[in-house]
Formats: structure tokens, sequence, C-alpha cells
């Protein structure tokens, strides 16, 4: 099954699939005039201005939301499975699609607050499934209801439940030795209190614990880095040049080739940041402002943090500590580089830090999940779907890891692709609302 899987895997995630990601990035970064570089101070201010528009939630909790779906385990074992796959340069492929990465998170983020509306509970219903209809018309629907299938999937198999519930189990057992059975059930019994409770309950949530585990998690992976500090520089180049030429069979590093280093880089990039894939327009739909431009630019400061801050953080603690290229893999990789500074407390901190990522990661995939469902069958079965996700969630620490990850790309691969079409066919509007809006600012 894992064979098969992982020939699916590779034929999803082939070149035509990565050259559409990444060129539609670079596309709209062109058209854009390098908006991320320009525009990235404005972004982070934006952040703090009061809302003024109709919505939800503020502008700050959409985004925390978005960031509580996005900041999980790709940071942690992600990165770390990247690298074993790949080598030390796929981090440098993570940057690379986070880069342009950034004007595809701004690009759904202004679509998301331009075609939006509201559900038959009142309730604003956006994300790529409604700019589709709204923005491209009518004759797309198929194109719509193929996204919202196949974000439904991803919130129920993949990185909604699976991924996030199987690494909370394996690193509570590798640190407690409590049974997964048993993490399983009480992290099911948690998020079953917190998804029935809506939007509102769930950006609570993000809003409290987001902020303080990002920061608490930076400095510990900053500590691990600055104990390290002489291994710094020779690591980057390392990065750089591993980046474009094969690493070579080292220790427990089986050597990768570019071709893995890319594919790895850009795949485990995506997985972590969202950006491409259509979800984090979800959340932003409901924020309370007018302006979609600067929801746009709100949005697309949640893959600067995740994947140029924090993934490189989780990359450069993984190099610097040497333990790359031993027999580990996953987040025992992960909690061998905190082991080294923080010696038999690291395991422990990772593991809290672990649960908290994916525990606020569950919660927002069961907000875009939700909202995929409302788009399919209406609002009427919502609670049937909470259901559905509280039992993958409790499922979930049943499963093997390698069977987890490639369920997770594949149905990534097919939220991605019509979220990918919309973007381009509607580039133009995209444009001449950016202009529209700086031409007035500036």
């Amino acid at each position: 099954m894992v064979t098969f899987l992982n020939q699916v895997d590779s034929f999803v995630w082939g070149p035509p699939l990565l050259i559409l990601l990444v060129g539609t990035g670079i596309y709209l970064t062109l058209r854009l005039g390098l908006l991320q570089i320009v525009r990235l101070p404005k972004a982070f201010k934006l952040i703090f201005v009061q809302d003024k528009g109709h919505g939800d939630v503020s502008s700050f909790a959409a985004l925390c939301t978005a960031l509580a779906a996005t900041v999980g385990t790709g940071n942690i074992i992600g990165v770390a499975t990247a690298i074993k796959v790949g080598g030390p340069g796929a981090l440098f492929w993570m940057w690379m699609a986070a880069f342009f990465g950034m004007a595809t998170k701004y690009s759904e983020g202004l679509l998301a607050i331009k075609f939006r509306r509201k559900d038959t509970n009142g309730a604003i219903a956006g994300g790529p499934m409604h700019y589709i209809l709204l923005g491209m018309g009518e004759k797309w629907r198929p194109l719509a209801i193929f996204f919202a299938f196949a974000g439904l999937l991803v919130a129920l198999l993949g990185i909604g439940t699976f991924t996030q519930v199987n690494s909370i189990t394996e690193s509570v057992y590798n640190t407690t030795q409590i049974s997964p059975a048993i993490t399983a059930t009480i992290l099911a019994v948690l998020v079953a209190i917190a998804v029935f409770g809506g939007l509102q309950s769930i950006s609570k949530v993000s809003t409290a614990v987001v902020p303080f585990m990002a920061i608490i998690y930076i400095i510990g992976t900053v500590t691990v880095i600055a104990f390290n500090w002489d291994k710094l520089l020779p690591t980057l180049i390392m990065v750089v040049t591993s980046a474009f030429s094969p690493t070579a069979a080292v220790g427990g590093f089986a050597g990768a080739s570019v071709r893995m280093a890319i594919q790895n880089g850009v795949a485990r990039g995506v997985f972590s940041n969202e950006s491409g894939l259509g979800s984090a327009p979800i959340a932003a739909a409901a924020a309370k402002t007018n302006e979609p431009v600067e929801q746009g630019l709100i949005s697309m400061t949640g893959t600067f943090i995740d994947t140029l801050i924090i993934c490189t953080l989780t990359g450069l603690t993984i190099l610097t500590t040497g333990v790359w290229d031993s027999s580990l893999n996953g987040v025992s990789l992960t909690q061998s580089a905190f082991s080294t500074v923080f010696g038999n407390l690291g395991p422990s901190l990772l593991t809290i830090f672990l649960v908290l990522f994916a525990f606020t990661t569950i919660l927002g995939w069961n907000y875009y999940g939700e909202r995929c469902f409302e788009f399919l069958f209406g609002v009427k079965y919502i609670w049937l779907y909470r259901w559905i996700f509280v039992a993958m969630v409790l499922l979930g620490g049943f499963l093997s890891l390698n069977a987890v990850w490639i369920i997770a790309d594949i149905v990534n691969a097919l939220m991605a692709l019509p979220n990918l079409i919309a973007l381009l066919a509607l580039s133009p509007v995209i444009i001449s609302e950016t202009k529209r809006y700086f031409a007035k600012k500036d």
C-alpha cells in the first residue's frame, strides 16, 4: 500500500505541479512588483491596525486562525523529513517556495475579501470555491466543487487530522510512554469541545495560543543555534551548495539528488505555509475589513512567519547540531537536536511545542473543512461533519507515519491545482485592485 501511495505521490508532485506552483508565485511576484519585499513593513503594521469593515472576526484573529492551521507539524517534522530525504539543500528550496509563495498568499487573501458572501446562518463564507464561482462565473462551478471536495479530503485525511494526531501521539509516546490510543482519545475530546463552538471559539483559542507558542519555540531554536554559533556560516554555505549539487551519503544519510532536494523542499514548504493551497483565504474571508489589498498583505505575513522564520530556525537547529546525518527521522530527529543543548529536557520541550502546534492546526483545519462541507452540502448537516472530523482525529493515532505523510501530500496536490488555476485566471483582478489601492494610498 505504501509503495502504491509513493507512486501516486511522485506522480501528483511531479514537475508539472511544481512548475505550476512556483511558476504562479514567480508570475505574481513580477506582476506585483516584488510586493513581498516592498510592502512587507506595511503588511506587519496592518496586523495591529483597528479593523473597519464587515466580517466575523478581527484581521488579527483571522491571521491567527490561518497561522494556527499552518504553524504545525510541518514546521517541526516536515522540515526534518525534507532534510532527511532531500538533504540540506531542501531548506533552500523551502525558502524559494516561501518567497514566491508570499505573492501567492497575498493574492489569495485579496480575492478572499473581494469575492465572499454569507451563508444561510449569516456567517461569512469565502475562499477559492467562492472566488472561482463569483470571479470566474457559473460555468466554472465544477472547478469550485472539485476544490471544495479536495479541501474536505485534506481536512479529514491530510493536514487537518492524521499528520497532526500521528505526530502528537508519537512525540508523547517517545517522551512519556503513554499509549497512542489514550493520547488520541484525550485529543479527540478536546477537539470536540473546541470545534462545536464554531469559528468564534476556534479564533479565541488561536489568538491566545499561536503568538505565545511561536515566540517560545523561536526562543528555544535560537538558543540551540546560539550554542552552535561557530557552525552557522558553514551550515548556510552547505544549504546553498547542496541546493544545486547532489548531497553525498554520510553517516545515516543515504544521499540525495538535486531533484530530491527541490521536490522535498517545495512539497514540504507548501505543506507548512500552504501558499497556493487555497486554505488560508477561507479564514481570511471572515476578517472584519472591506479592503481586499489590506487583508492580502496581512495574509502574506503568514508565509513569512511560518517558513522564512519558524521553518528556517527548525532547519538550522537540525543542521548546526549535526544530527541530520544520523539514522533518526521525523520528530525524533528534531528532538535529538534539542537534546544536544537541553539534555533530557529537550524531548519534553519539543513535545509541548508539537502538541500546541498540532492542536491549533487541527482546529484551524476543522474550520477550513467545515466551510468546504458547507459549500458542497449546505449548513444543515454541519453537525455531521464535525462528528466525522472528531472521529478522524481519534483514528489518526492508529496509522503509520509513512502512510500518513504520503496521503497528506497527495490530497494537498488535489487541493492546490484548482486554486492555482483560479489565481492565474483572476490575476488581472489582483493586479488592478493592487494598483488602485496603492495609487490612492501613495
